[in-house]
């Protein structure tokens, strides 16, 4: 959930175009997400000393997403990851509901740990199928997968997104996550909020990552998708994300005792 006083934070940077953000779109990127109470936002917004810029739609600061997850009927892509694979992908639809548009997404991690990115526009069918063109584009960076995958989760979530004054670096701010089966079972997590910096070179210093350390927030790797399957559908290993788990219950207790002040 945002808070009030977050609103008044976001309104408080200087508006960005859409033209301008897609400059810096970082499809081959370096990745560092951070995760921490939705209720401490407005402390490390108001900390930034205007050194970012915040991307505004149709005079909107936030924007809703809907990621609709693929894998195969043994979560190869969820045990990919967890398992620690150095070379791994994710296949998703995502809905940026701000303009109507979808996108299927190919993301790859390298053994680099660099995030490379392939997309085109393209949906679902009525009955959560791939037509041709998608089952061609997937099978491009991914073979011989295409025809084995189906949808297995759906995630919403609201966003803020920013650029470094100095356009090299992008920042995302992610709250009021949701997951959603195919079936109808939901989980909510109103409490937290993941911060994401991407940026071309590992080495680049982030005015974000400085003020995030200041409040004692360390990076972690996160995946939405690895979260949200293991809450809904529990598959094997399971175990192995038991310590993100922990966290966002850490998180849970500390954002409970936020707003009860």
């Amino acid at each position: 959930m945002l808070f009030p006083d977050t609103r008044e934070a976001l309104n408080s940077f200087t508006p960005i175009g859409l033209n301008e953000m897609d400059q810096v779109s970082f499809m081959n990127r370096t990745d560092l997400k951070f995760v921490l109470s939705a209720g401490r936002v407005t402390d490390l917004l108001t900390s930034l000393d205007r050194g970012y810029k915040i991307l505004e739609i149709n005079n909107e600061r936030l924007y809703s997403y809907c990621t609709t997850y693929l894998d195969t009927s043994d979560f190869m892509f969820f045990n990919q990851h967890l398992t620690g694979k150095l070379e791994r992908n994710k296949v998703r639809f995502r809905k940026y509901e701000s303009t109507g548009m979808t996108f299927l997404e190919v993301k790859r991690t390298t053994n680099k740990n660099r995030t490379i990115k392939w997309r085109i526009e393209n949906k679902l069918s009525s009955d959560s199928l791939c037509d041709n063109k998608a089952s061609e584009f997937i099978s491009m960076y991914v073979p011989q997968v295409s025809l084995f995958l189906k949808p297995v989760l759906i995630s919403r979530f609201k966003r803020a997104t920013f650029i470094g004054s100095d356009m090299k670096e992008r920042v995302t701010i992610d709250y009021d996550l949701c997951f959603a089966d195919t079936t109808g079972n939901n989980i909510e997590m109103p409490s937290i909020a993941i911060v994401e910096l991407k940026k071309d070179r590992i080495n680049y210093s982030s005015l974000m990552a400085k003020r995030l350390k200041e409040m004692s927030v360390r990076s972690t790797g996160f995946s939405k998708y690895c979260v949200g399957a293991s809450l809904l559908h529990n598959p094997p290993r399971t175990n192995l994300i038991k310590s993100k788990l922990l966290l966002i219950k850490k998180i849970e207790n500390e954002y409970s005792s936020h707003i009860s002040v």
